[in-house]
């Protein structure tokens, strides 16, 4: 049985494109206010224009020390409350780990695992004083086995998945539900690394998925009622092959 989201406030880091645009439009159509978070004033500025006044801007870039511990405190200031953080903004590194270089770790990590840990940091206090929320992190398929071909970003999505596993456990006793939903690959921005043949075999095959299809796996996760917990959504291309 689904319940309703009229009402409730949303947060999506990453939300100008991909899986965040497609999880920010659902939501908004199940009557959830959302906030877009994300790097791309220009982006946020059309978007918001385009969505209507349920969609609020919040411009922050995740990889600032500064401004991705303003990020809580400043939606704080123009929304009464935060029901829902979703956790998507990430990127992606291919390849044979000597294929990449120090600076590029560095930024994964700091994206994919240290924004998450310091957004998830700053929003609990707020949730377990209102003894409700719900936080969703987009981890990947990538985080359940070892993928040799992406041992950076697999290494990234594990951390994640401990993570949130972890969180799931503590948050319990305050209301709060912890939960991940791990896609194969979707067609978006971050396979723009992927090698040329690869990108190319994936499409014909059929072994991607679009963005609404997680945006859809999202949206049921938290349109469970509050004795129901998923934990985790695994979510792949049917002629995905590869684990």
């Amino acid at each position: 049985m689904s319940v309703s989201l009229d009402g409730k406030i949303a947060v999506i880091t990453g939300a100008a494109s991909g899986i965040g645009l497609a999880a920010t439009e659902k939501l908004l159509e199940l009557g959830a206010t959302v906030v877009l978070a994300d790097r791309n004033a220009e982006a946020l500025e059309a978007l918001t224009a385009r969505l209507g006044p349920k969609a609020i801007a919040q411009v922050t870039d995740l990889l600032d020390a500064e401004s991705c511990g303003a990020l809580i405190p400043e939606i704080l200031a123009k929304v009464p409350h935060i029901d829902i953080l979703y956790c998507n903004a990430g990127t992606y590194i291919g390849g044979d780990l000597t294929e990449t270089t120090p600076e590029a770790i560095d930024r994964m990590l700091g994206l994919n695992v240290n924004a998450v840990m310091k957004n998830v940091h700053a929003v609990v206090p707020h949730m377990i004083g209102r003894k409700t929320g719900d936080i969703i992190v987009t981890c990947s398929i990538a985080g359940h086995f070892p993928t040799y071909w992406e041992p950076v970003y697999s290494g990234s999505k594990w951390a994640i998945t401990s993570f949130v596993q972890g969180m799931r456990r503590q948050m319990i006793p305050h209301g709060v539900r912890v939960g991940q939903v791990s896609p194969g690959p979707v067609v978006s921005a971050l396979l723009a690394d992927w090698p040329e043949e690869n990108l190319r075999k994936a499409k014909e095959s059929g072994s991607l998925i679009d963005p609404e299809e997680v945006a859809d796996a999202v949206a049921y996760m938290l349109t469970r009622k509050r004795q129901v917990t998923i934990r985790d959504m695994i979510v792949l291309p049917t002629n995905f092959d590869r684990v």
